[in-house]
């Protein structure tokens, strides 16, 4: 695989890319190991809320990540069993990861705010032999313990996380040897499972394959304008347990040598200029809700902070237009906004160094995706129609690395993932937008999000985008409510900047700027204020649960 970074078009740079995927691939070597014998090359550089930091050199971490997986051998653990990292940003999390690949074990990567509940489902339905936990998740998971009769043990990070029956890290891998030698793995072999947030039933289990980081690599590259350069410094406050902080952060980073910040603690808008500061960082991936609430607390960031950043990713909802030229003018870069999922991560997005995407286009496919809008039949719709993103499982004649496997234990949500079969098949990703005549794609919302309304189909995304520009509103999510006369009206949920107050004045306000900039049909009919909207750990607007709160608001009405 490789990128021309002198490439002065799109087409350019996307028709002449190839894959080159060999057939033994090992996602710890490529992240670690062949980086290890330099042991002045840094790979992490750690700081915690109290103020605690370290630096780890790739010498340093594969040598840990010898002794646990050493350690776990010990414990039993075999080639293809699942091990759960229930772990913040910090060493331990990256060790876990890189023992894991090297032994062909298939990590289990868990938010660490995910409560008892959650744990239990994702635990039980991988069968989960081994668990390493922080205190902070080991209270957690022992709620549940008696219910999980696959896990075996339980490895705890940190001494305040020691209980009875809980094997301390430290101890544990005290005595294990710096020495191992890793399995040989083919670029299929299973690597991790990684859950999906969730928004339709039960959470889903993305099996994903030692190839996936490979197929993750074009779009990290493009949207950081060719990673890495000199100096460059990677950060981002993505969990290192989702798709975000794994495939667009962390593993990324790591393959191409260079050194990642890591923070374990609650986002803090302020905070994370003062650690773009500290550390020198020049490339970021932050999801459009942090950086709203970054530009709402910090103006004019360069007048308080030293910052050197080079490149900004973001993606998850639209950046918008407001927040583009807030980056542009008081950070000086361009934002490239990218488009994925857990399933087919990093397939479309911005490269702001060859083709500048318009303020809130998904950006254009990246080199080895090929991606296309169809209909609900799987076929092909025209410029400027609304159809789900699709990606082909081939490109230029070369099978995509960047799918998964299967879901986990669900072979019929496998099928209903593809339209066709083979190599010509289309993943499909929930995803509605179109095409414009440059070849941008332009987001239109989830599948399950669009409504119709006085005969319309409307998708929330560009009404959320138009709302976003009053200066009243911090955040927006709309969707389409039911009305006992109208059948579904169209409604928004509005969070306001501090210092504005809800009032039938604004809401009139807010209906005429909706109204005046988009298609009359698109106005909110209703508009409620709101403290907060429901997010899911990943930053994304959960318009699903709005909508069963109307519903049932709906039916108790009725009696």
């Amino acid at each position: 695989m490789q990128l021309d970074s002198t490439a002065k078009n799109y087409a350019q740079l996307h028709d002449s890319f190839r894959w080159q995927v060999p057939a033994r691939y090992n996602i710890a070597h490529q992240c670690c190991g062949r980086w290890a014998g330099e042991r002045s090359r840094f790979a992490l550089y750690y700081e915690d809320e109290s103020g605690f930091t370290q630096a780890w050199s790739f010498w340093d971490i594969q040598r840990e990540a010898n002794r646990l997986s050493n350690a776990l051998g010990v414990l039993g653990t075999l080639r293809g069993e699942r091990i759960a990292i229930i772990l913040p940003q910090r060493p331990e999390t990256g060790i876990a990861h890189m023992a894991c690949y090297q032994m062909g074990a298939v990590a289990l990567p868990l938010s660490h705010l995910f409560g008892p509940d959650a744990l239990e489902y994702r635990l039980n339905h991988a069968e989960a032999r081994i668990a390493i936990v922080d205190s902070d998740s080991l209270p957690k998971l022992w709620a549940v313990r008696e219910r999980l009769p696959h896990l075996k043990h339980i490895i705890g990070v940190g001494r305040d996380a020691l209980e009875s029956g809980v094997h301390e890290w430290r101890r544990l891998l005290e005595y294990a040897s710096t020495r191992y030698t890793p399995v040989d793995t083919a670029a299929d072999d299973p690597a991790m499972i990684i859950y999906t947030s969730g928004t339709t039933g039960n959470p889903k289990g993305a099996l994903l394959a030692q190839r996936s980081l490979l197929g993750n690599l074009p779009g990290f590259v493009c949207s950081h304008d060719f990673f890495p350069q000199p100096g460059d410094m990677f950060w981002s406050p993505a969990d290192w347990a989702w798709t975000g902080g794994l495939f667009d952060a962390l593993l990324p980073t790591w393959n191409f040598g260079q050194p990642i910040l890591g923070y374990r603690g609650r986002f803090d808008p302020e905070k994370a200029f003062w650690l773009m500061t500290k550390y020198g960082v020049r490339n970021t991936f932050i999801f459009p809700t942090a950086l709203k609430m970054m530009m709402k607390a910090v103006p004019q960031p360069r007048q308080a902070y030293d910052l050197n950043l080079r490149t900004i990713m973001s993606g998850g909802e639209s950046v918008g237009a407001t927040m583009m030229r807030w980056a542009q003018e008081e950070l000086g870069v361009n934002i490239n906004e990218i488009f994925g999922q857990t399933e087919i991560n990093y397939v479309v997005g911005g490269c702001a160094a060859v083709y500048p995407s318009p303020p809130g286009a998904m950006g254009r496919p990246y080199p080895g995706h090929r991606v296309a809008v169809l209909d609900d039949a799987g076929q092909p719709l025209p410029t400027g129609e609304v159809g789900e993103v699709c990606v082909q499982r081939s490109c230029n004649g070369e099978a995509d690395p960047v799918f998964l496997l299967e879901y986990w234990k669900n072979p019929e949500a496998t099928r209903e993932k593809y339209f066709g079969a083979g190599a010509e098949a289309w993943g499909r990703t929930g995803d509605l937008a179109k095409f414009d005549e440059e070849g941008n794609l332009w987001y239109q919302g989830r599948a399950d999000d669009m409504f119709k309304s006085a005969g319309y189909r409307i998708g929330p995304g560009e009404i959320e985008n138009c709302l976003l520009k009053h200066p009243a509103v911090a955040n927006a999510a709309v969707i389409g409510a039911p009305d006992a006369t109208r059948g579904t009206i169209v409604k928004a949920f509005i969070v306001l900047q501090p210092g504005s107050a809800p009032s039938a004045e604004l809401e009139a306000e807010l209906q005429q700027h909706v109204r005046l900039t988009l298609a009359p049909y698109e106005y909110p009919k209703l508009i409620e204020f709101i403290d907060a909207l429901p997010m899911t750990t990943t930053g994304k607007v959960q318009r699903r649960v709005l909508r069963l709160r109307e519903e049932e608001q709906m039916r108790s009405s009725h009696g």
